[in-house]
């Protein structure tokens, strides 16, 4: 079964097709450079994604902070760190690159801050 996508990789955005041959090696079609087939190849065997979100902050300047994964995901696997995410929280003060939840779900990856926020003046 041939698969199409745009690839992500570069700006130019090439359209990619990408399919199994008889021999089981993945065939990718379309790209114009080996970022492109390196794409198309992950993508058509186990799609992997960053996952951006958001956590509440207790007793910061702002409610929430914005987080993501320190790595790309199964793409199979982003309802469960979704639903880690969910559960976590932070307390105020809060750096670019604090781990918010380490190992998420299982997959490796770590959550972390993507801003920071400082602790509520009293």
């Amino acid at each position: 079964m041939k698969k199409e996508f745009v690839c992500i990789s570069c700006p130019v955005g090439c359209r990619l097709t990408v399919w199994e041959d008889e021999d089981g090696a993945v065939q990718v079609q379309g790209n114009t450079c080996p970022r492109g087939k390196a794409y198309g190849v992950q993508e058509f065997t186990a799609p992997m994604r960053t996952v951006t979100s958001s956590v509440p902050v207790q007793h910061g300047e702002q409610l929430m902070c914005s987080v993501k994964t320190d790595a790309p995901v199964p793409k199979a696997r982003i309802p469960e760190v979704l639903a880690a995410i969910r559960r976590a929280g932070v307390r105020a003060p809060v750096r670019v690159g604090d781990r918010i939840v380490e190992n998420v779900a299982g997959t490796g990856a770590n959550v972390v801050a993507t801003r920071r926020v400082a602790e509520k003046k009293r």
